[in-house]
């Protein structure tokens, strides 16, 4: 339904009472632009709550998901204030799993 081409993950929790012109303020603050058919997304302090942010080239869609236990695998604020996220990535996060096993960083070289 709607496209996305790349994937952003901001580091720094967001209020999840946060609306679209809020989060969209974030985006501009942490990426320095909202990009078409990108999405960036942000979790609160708890790390059990997420929304997503689309720019689709037209308008803007806020999504948000809540786990019910558990929390999402969010990196701790640091030195990196955003992470881009493959396809991959993206898909296991959404579901509460581990996404930095996958991909590039995923890669086993010795055993």
């Amino acid at each position: 339904m709607i496209r996305i081409d790349c994937a952003w993950l901001a580091v720094q929790p967001l209020d999840m009472r946060a609306g679209t012109d809020t989060a969209l303020g974030r985006v501009v603050q942490v990426f320095g632009a909202a990009h078409p058919h990108h999405a960036y997304l942000f979790a609160n302090r708890r790390a059990n709550r997420m929304k997503v942010l689309v720019h689709d080239g037209i308008g803007i869609w806020l999504a948000a998901r809540r786990l019910n236990e558990g929390k999402f695998v969010w990196p701790a604020p640091g030195f990196n204030r955003h992470h881009q996220l493959s396809t991959e990535q993206l898909n296991a996060l959404v579901l509460g799993l581990p996404w930095q096993r996958l991909g590039i960083d995923g890669i086993i070289t010795v055993v």
